[in-house]
């Protein structure tokens, strides 16, 4: 009996994320035929700073994008759902019902936010209208939109909720007072920036999300934290019908609806679970993706237009060093699930 609870738990969690996946894999062919229908296509920036990546990708222009929506449509879609279940029929909806405030009302409200804004962007990429090359938002206003969801996450947690506490591995929480707040924001929009960067080659981020959103959600479960950990269970539902269709050679794209609800949705949950110092190793292609971009950009800038890759993102480079699409993908999946494992290994150590 003592066990019940667990047990109970379990069994919620699996079950939100069976129906999450097959609901997700009923919406896919609905929204692959209203992107169709639509001419909502991808398109290829004409921009004479990047030969190799137009050389590398010109077969992919037209290919849907904004297959994103699959993914929060489905988690959010859900969670009304339940939620209008529990009100209406009080019983054993309330199980399967994973809307609360404590734990899931701003990752909910964080993953829409972003998930709209990237819409907004996709759709200016498809008509072509917008200051970065080939239509849709510049990086520079992408960082300003991420910056304004990341301050409102922050005064939220930090002046509602309170919360002003770092997990240290092997030492423990200590309180950093007001620098939560700068370092709340820097994992959202860090976070943010890095999967848009890593949303480049078919199933590349849908994969290695999948294995940062496993690994969170375990924490959250471990931590008894067991709504976030039901929505986190959707979010592995979604994303695993999603990549049915996503990966090499990919029926559609995610888009910046996907990978801007992920990214940020990434960051608050590690920022609810407080496990901060340890997202680098569970969204550790993330951290490379994003890295890779900014040595480059500094090298051009430092080194008078010196590249150190020949493409960034990084995983550009492999495909210029003659790596097939499908095998930087594999790999990046690879070395995510080992470093998401590690990462796990060294929360249930410190704990």
């Amino acid at each position: 009996m003592i066990y019940s609870p667990l047990i109970a738990q379990t069994i919620r969690v699996a079950v939100i994320f069976g129906v999450a996946f097959v609901t997700a894999l009923l919406v896919t062919p609905l929204w692959s035929r209203f992107l169709k229908r639509h001419n909502f296509g991808k398109q290829i920036r004409n921009d004479a700073d990047t030969p190799v990546f137009q050389n590398l990708h010109k077969g992919k222009a037209g290919i849907p994008t904004g297959a994103g929506v699959i993914i929060w449509a489905t988690v959010i879609g859900l969670a009304i759902v339940f939620d209008l279940l529990n009100y209406l029929f009080d019983g054993v909806w309330h199980f399967f019902n994973f809307v609360s405030r404590a734990e899931t009302y701003l990752p909910l409200a964080a993953m829409l936010i972003a998930a709209l804004l990237g819409l907004l962007d996709d759709w200016l990429g498809v008509l072509r209208v917008g200051g970065a090359a080939g239509g849709g938002l510049k990086v520079r206003h992408k960082i300003m939109l991420y910056l304004v969801v990341a301050l409102v996450g922050a005064w939220w947690f930090y002046f509602r909720l309170g919360w002003d506490v770092l997990f240290i591995p092997f030492y423990g929480s200590i309180s950093i007072g007001w620098w939560y707040i700068p370092i709340f924001i820097f994992i959202i929009v860090a976070a943010a920036f890095s999967a848009n960067e890593t949303d480049g080659l078919d199933g590349l981020l849908g994969g290695v999300s999948l294995f940062t959103f496993i690994a969170l959600t375990t924490v959250a479960f471990v931590l008894h934290r067991y709504d976030l950990a039901a929505f986190g269970g959707a979010v592995v539902g979604a994303l695993l019908a999603f990549l049915w269709n996503n990966i090499y050679p990919a029926r559609f794209i995610m888009g910046d609806t996907g990978s801007m609800a992920l990214g940020v949705t990434i960051g608050v949950i590690a920022m609810l679970t407080n496990t901060t110092l340890l997202l680098p190793l569970f969204a550790v292609i993330l951290v490379i993706e994003s890295l890779s971009v900014i040595i480059q950009i500094a090298s051009k800038k430092l080194r008078r237009g010196k590249k150190i890759f020949r493409s960034a993102p990084i995983h550009h480079h492999f495909e210029a060093l003659g790596w097939p699409e499908s095998q930087v993908t594999m790999r990046a999946w690879i070395i995510s699930a080992v470093f998401s494992a590690l990462g796990l290994i060294i929360f249930f150590l410190s704990r």
